[in-house]
Order: C-alpha cells, then sequence, then structure tokens
C-alpha cells in the first residue's frame, strides 16, 4: 500500500526578507507518483522546490517527511535524505572540464567508497538508461541541449535515489526531444518505483507524466488534483493558466505600446 503522507507541506510559508514568496501552502507527495508544480514565472515554484530540497529552510510544523517535521532536522538528518534525493538542474549543470562519464561518477565519489572499477560499472548502467551509453567519453560541450539533459539525469540517478527532483526538463529543449525526456521520466517512475517531483510550466509535458498537479499563481496553492481534477476546476486563475490568455493587466499594457507605436 502506498504511503499517502511521503511528503507533506501543512501550511508552509516562504519569504525573502519582506517579501512574501509562499502562502499556506498545503499538499501531499505519494511515494511513487509524478508530482508536477507549476505556474506562471514568479509564482512561487522554485522557491517551494528550494525547501523540498532542504536548500531553503522550513519553519516548524510546515513540511514534514515521512511524517518527520524538517525543521528538526540535524545535520546528519539532512545528509542521510539528500543521499536519497536526485536534482536535475535546469541547466543540467554538468562540470565542463569532466567527461560525460566522470560527470555521472561525481556523487558516488563523494558520498561512497566503492572502488572505481564499480564506480565505472555504475555509471555506464546510469547512462545506459537514459540512453547515453557510447557517450561516455565525450566532453558536455560536444553533447546536444537534450543529450546534456539526459547527462544530468544519469548523474542525478548515480546513487539510486528515491526521489527525483526535476527543475524545468523541457526548459531549451526541441519538442521531440522534449517529448522523449517526458517519457523516460514516465519509464523511471513505472520500472523504478521513482518519487518524481518536476517543475515545469509546459502544460503539455506537465498533463502527459504527472500524477498529481500542483498549479501555483502569487504564491499560493489554486488546486492540487490529478490532472482530471485540474482540468474541471473553475477557479478563473486555474482556467486563465490552462488557457494561455493573457493577464488583463498586461493585455492593457500591450494595448497601450500598440497605440503609441501605431
Amino acid at each position: 500500500m502506498k504511503d499517502p503522507g511521503f511528503i507533506d507541506a501543512r501550511g508552509l510559508n516562504s519569504a525573502y526578507g519582506d517579501n512574501q514568496v509562499l502562502q499556506d501552502i498545503q499538499f501531499t507527495i505519494v511515494r511513487g507518483q509524478v508530482t508536477v508544480i507549476m505556474g506562471v514565472s514568479g509564482c512561487g515554484k522554485s522557491t517551494l522546490l528550494r525547501h523540498l530540497i532542504g536548500l531553503k529552510r522550513s519553519r516548524s510544523q510546515q513540511l514534514f517527511i515521512e511524517g518527520r517535521d524538517v525543521a528538526a532536522f540535524n545535520s546528519a538528518d539532512w545528509t542521510s535524505y539528500r543521499r536519497r534525493i536526485g536534482v536535475l538542474f535546469q541547466s543540467s549543470a554538468l562540470f565542463n572540464s569532466l567527461t560525460v562519464a566522470e560527470n555521472v561518477a561525481v556523487p558516488l565519489r563523494v558520498h561512497s567508497k566503492l572502488p572505481r572499477e564499480t564506480i565505472e560499472i555504475i555509471c555506464q548502467i546510469k547512462l545506459h538508461q537514459v540512453g547515453l551509453a557510447p557517450y561516455g567519453d565525450f566532453m558536455p560541450s560536444q553533447l546536444s541541449g537534450g543529450m546534456r539533459k539526459r547527462a544530468g539525469l544519469a548523474r542525478a540517478l548515480a546513487m539510486d535515489p528515491e526521489i527525483l527532483f526535476v527543475d524545468e526538463p523541457s526548459s531549451g529543449l526541441d519538442p521531440i526531444t522534449a517529448a522523449g525526456l517526458d517519457e523516460l521520466l514516465v519509464a523511471l517512475r513505472d520500472t523504478l518505483g521513482v518519487t518524481i517531483i518536476v517543475v515545469t510550466h509546459e502544460l503539455e509535458s506537465a498533463f502527459h507524466i504527472a500524477n498529481q498537479l500542483l498549479v501555483l499563481d502569487k504564491g499560493k496553492l489554486l488546486v492540487a488534483g490529478t490532472t482530471e481534477e485540474v482540468q474541471q476546476n473553475d477557479d478563473a486563475r486555474v482556467l486563465q493558466f490552462l488557457r494561455r490568455t493573457a493577464d488583463q493587466q498586461q493585455s492593457h499594457a500591450e494595448q497601450y505600446l500598440a497605440k503609441l507605436l501605431g
């Protein structure tokens, strides 16, 4: 039976100085599913991701992992948690001076005491999983954008994480390459049972891969639910986002600019 409370946000608030970024965010992430966090730029997606990874600390009684309040985590707890997660950054964040295989090996060399031969075998397995087995000796500069994303994904999978965080996987990719990456994420969920949390603003991708969607707007959670539940939601801001209609204030500005240029 799936654990209904793998990660729980129970009224999560977040601010940078006087700027309130997240307001009373509440949701549950279920083990072995894909949760997609989406919304327009500046809605708080990246800040929420930082809380879930532990890069931004959460206040007491606001964020729980397997029933434990993360505000009570000590350094050993955070180290243990981070060994259980993998992160695919938006830019892939590969080290340009290392080969693809050496990039994948970094987490294993830092966090394990495995012999070099074992690490090399694991790297080949991970590169095979993402379709890059022949490219281990390539430098990142020799790869296409989609291949760099896959290399970053292989590195994120190096420690066999329970939770995979993916930041804007489709950013900068053509539609065919982006679709291939979506299929890879779905396969990881279905074959390995990895819990995947994706931040994106790409509607087609989100609706294809998600078991659960979280739609944010101006730091507030508008709706959390299945793709069907989100599509049936009648909140005006949700509908505006799904229909990709311009904000009224932006429309007025565009009309004014058109008059000036007319």
